[in-house]
Order: structure tokens, then C-alpha cells, then sequence
């Protein structure tokens, strides 16, 4: 028997999503001192994300036993990543283009405040450069990945460990069992740490509501609506058309995966939800080898969201200060955004930082017009985390088919609502014995609401 809605998970944050909306609007004085409650969840899922990647990572990796696959997964999720990245890049360039959001606000570079872009100039020169973007991918020593929390880092780490491990054969399979043991006591934190995604999720969207206000969006409201259309059609059509040809329906994905995403709506971050992201498309039947190399490294090399935001506000800002752009022009912003995307989750103020490379690169149009965009990109940080994390969810199931590393009839089974996954398992899912006892039980008798994590 189900819970009532307001006690299970999804319940409870589209409660907390609504209660931070009208505090907000009522109250936002007293609202944008609720930050600290979406901060500091973040940071309790952060500080998790770094040893769980190592684990799943290692364990994945010895427990394939085959360092060639490890490899060709790892190639197959960067080749997808590369074309479906273009393909968002070029959604918002076209879109951008075609509908002309900037068209009419005739602004003039030379009124734009240049110190509110003071904070983020220190940061722009290495996020335009490829090769310190390569060399920090290697951390200083081991401990210092984990201390900085850089998943790139951390995952090289990861892969260099457990093909370590893997090649010691027998004499590696006690440090296999310790390391699967410890992945399974951060799950149990991150349980722990889930129930209170509802307090970070009003935290979040009152001080949003509270600072900002609905009155920021009416200026630039047409880019905003924009972008969140751009980015539903990039994940229906797109991703859709994808997931499709993979044999599952993204909708039928999103439904299972509606608690995170009420979460990052609320937190505006990817960060908040990976552990249980990596989690459940565990127990949806894909591989953890799978998983655990293609979502970590998605998180920094397969930025659907963040490419469309690039592209899309690129233009825009051309646009608004009457910068008139060539054939060429917009095939330089398509270029260059699709080698300053790579990375951008690990800088500091990404979207922002990012953004200012991209228009760096781009002479043609004025780099102060980022000013423009300043005002609404904690809006469009919710449409960009939440594409991301679709995107990086639709990639691990695609590379899962081209692999073999997924059981379909379980996938189906879970996406089709017939069972209920506990992300509490004490154990790796062994799809096989699973599969067996529920052709016996039936899938009522063992079904447990998500919701308990």
C-alpha cells in the first residue's frame, strides 16, 4: 500500500517547493535569509560525492575484469557526448537566431556597468585555456582530489585505482569487497541525508523568490521563457528521440526520476541529486561500471543545459547591442562554446565565467553586454541544472544498449511503475536473482516506496 503523498519524498519537497514560493513573495525579507537551509544541503551531498564516485568507480571497474571494455565504455560515453553536446549548441543558436530575443532592447555597450563583471574577470583565463583545463584534470596528490571534491580528478584517480586493483587479480579482491562495503555505507548517508532535501528545496526557492522576485523577469522574461522552451524541446524531442531508439520513453524516465528532479528545480543544482541519480539507475537494471564512468564524467564533458544556455545568450547579447553577426560569427560561437563547455562544472561560477570566455573568443561581440544576463542566471541555473542531469541520465542508458550493460525487462519493469526500487538496498542488485523471485512473488509483493530514502 502507498504512503499518503505527504509523507513520501516527492510529496514533501513539491510542499517545500510551494511554502518557498510564498514565503518568498510574502515575506522576502525574512526569505532571503533561508539561504543557509539550501546551502548547506548542498554542501552535506557534496561532501559525500567524492569517496561514493571513487568506490563506484573501482568497484565497477574490478568487477567488470575487463580493462578493454572499460575503455571502449569510456570512448563510446565521450563520442555520444561530443554529438549531443553540438546538437544543443546548435538548438540554441537556431532558436536564438530565429526568434531574435534581443531584437529591440537597444542597449549600448558603452552604459553598461563593467565592475558588476569585476569578480568574474580574475577567473575567465583559465577557463579559455584547453591545456590548463587538461593539467587540472591530474590533482596535486591523491588526497588533494578528494579535499577539493574535483569529480574529473577524482575519477582519474578512480580509473587508475581500480585498473590497479582489477590487474592484481585474486590478490585484489579483498580491497574490491572493502571498497563495494564502503559504497554501500556512503548510499546509507546519502539515505540519511536525502530526508532532508524538503528543508534545502524551501531554503533554495524563498531566498530566490525573497531576493529576486517575479518583477526581475520582465525585462529579460523573453530570454527566460526561451531558454526553458529550448531546453523542453532539447529533452522531449531530442533526448526523446534518443531514449527512443534505445527502446525506453523519456517520460516514462522523468517519472521515475521526479524526486531529483523537484530537487534540482528547487536547489538549481546537479550536484544535490548525483549520488542518488548513480543509485537509481543502478537499480533500474544499467551496469554500475556503466554508471559509475558515465555520469561523472557527464557532469563535465556532457552539458546539454549549460551548452544551450552559451549559445542561446551569446546571441541575445548581440542582439540587445545591435551587434549585427555573420554566417561566420555564428559558427565561431558554435566552436568556441563547444570547447569552453567542456569543464564547466568544476569553475567557480561556471555559467557566468564561461560565458565570459565564449564572448572573450568572439570579438564581434561586445564582452560587458554579460552584464545583461547577470540579473536572471540563478532562473535559468534551474532549466540548465535539470537539462544536464536528464541529459547525463539519457547518455548512461544509450551507452548501457550499446554495451549490453542493462537489463531491459528490468528497466522496462521499473519505468513502467510494475516495481518500486528502494534506494536503500544493503546489497548491488543482482537483476537475475531479482528477476526470478518477483516471477514468483509478483510485483506487488515487493514493492517499496522510493520514497523511504
Amino acid at each position: 500500500m502507498h504512503k499518503r503523498f505527504h509523507k513520501t519524498l516527492f510529496g514533501q519537497v513539491v510542499i517545500a517547493l510551494i511554502l518557498g514560493i510564498i514565503v518568498g513573495a510574502v515575506w522576502p525579507e525574512f526569505a532571503a535569509k533561508l539561504k543557509p537551509l539550501g546551502d548547506g544541503f548542498i554542501k552535506l551531498i557534496k561532501m559525500i560525492i567524492a569517496p561514493l564516485v571513487f568506490c563506484v568507480v573501482v568497484h565497477g571497474i574490478c568487477s567488470t575484469g575487463d580493462l578493454k571494455k572499460v575503455g571502449r565504455v569510456g570512448v563510446k560515453a565521450l563520442v555520444y557526448f561530443e554529438i549531443v553536446t553540438t546538437f544543443a549548441l546548435a538548438l540554441g543558436v537556431l532558436l536564438a537566431y530565429v526568434l531574435q530575443p534581443g531584437v529591440g532592447m537597444n542597449v549600448d555597450p558603452a552604459s553598461l556597468d563593467a565592475s558588476a563583471m569585476a569578480g568574474y574577470t580574475e577567473k575567465v583565463a583559465q577557463a579559455t585555456s584547453t591545456i590548463d583545463f587538461l593539467m587540472k584534470i591530474i590533482p596535486a596528490t591523491f588526497i588533494d582530489a578528494f579535499a577539493k571534491g574535483d569529480i574529473l580528478q577524482v575519477l582519474l584517480i578512480a580509473i587508475l585505482f581500480g585498473c590497479g586493483v582489477a590487474a592484481l587479480g585474486e590478490r585484489g579482491r579483498p580491497v574490491t569487497a572493502a571498497i563495494d562495503s564502503l559504497a554501500h555505507v556512503f548510499f546509507k548517508v546519502i539515505g540519511f541525508i536525502v530526508k532532508l532535501a524538503p528543508l534545502g528545496v524551501l531554503g533554495a526557492i524563498a531566498f530566490t523568490v525573497g531576493k529576486y522576485g517575479v518583477g526581475s523577469l520582465k525585462q529579460l522574461g523573453m530570454l527566460v521563457v526561451l531558454f526553458y522552451v529550448t531546453c523542453t524541446i532539447f529533452v522531449t524531442v531530442v533526448l526523446g528521440f534518443i531514449l527512443r531508439m534505445a527502446g525506453f520513453n523519456i517520460f516514462k524516465l522523468l517519472r521515475y526520476l521526479r524526486e531529483e528532479l523537484l530537487v534540482v528545480l528547487g536547489t538549481a543544482s546537479s550536484d544535490s541529486v548525483l549520488p542518488q541519480v548513480m543509485r537509481k539507475l543502478e537499480l533500474m537494471g544499467v551496469k554500475d561500471s556503466t554508471v559509475g564512468l558515465v555520469i561523472p564524467t557527464g557532469y563535465s564533458f556532457n552539458l546539454d543545459g549549460f551548452s544551450i544556455y552559451l549559445t542561446l545568450a551569446a546571441v541575445f547579447i548581440a542582439q540587445a547591442t545591435n551587434t549585427p553577426l555573420s554566417m561566420i560569427d555564428l559558427l565561431t560561437i558554435l566552436a568556441i562554446s563547444l570547447v569552453t563547455s567542456k569543464g564547466a562544472h568544476g569553475v567557480p561560477g561556471s555559467a557566468i565565467v564561461i560565458l565570459a570566455a565564449t564572448l572573450s573568443a568572439v570579438p564581434a561581440i561586445p564582452a560587458i553586454g554579460l552584464v545583461l544576463v547577470l540579473s536572471v542566471d540563478w532562473f535559468m541555473g534551474m532549466a540548465r541544472a535539470l537539462t544536464n542531469m536528464i541529459g547525463n541520465c539519457v547518455a548512461t542508458v544509450v551507452v548501457g544498449v550499446w554495451e549490453k550493460d542493462i537489463d531491459r525487462k528490468r528497466a522496462n519493469q521499473v519505468l513502467n511503475g510494475e516495481i518500486t526500487v528502494d534506494l536503500n538496498a544493503p546489497a548491488a542488485l543482482d537483476t537475475s536473482e531479482e528477476q526470478a523471485r518477483l516471477s514468483t512473488a509478483g510485483p506487488l509483493a515487493v514493492q517499496v516506496e522510493a520514497s523511504r530514502a
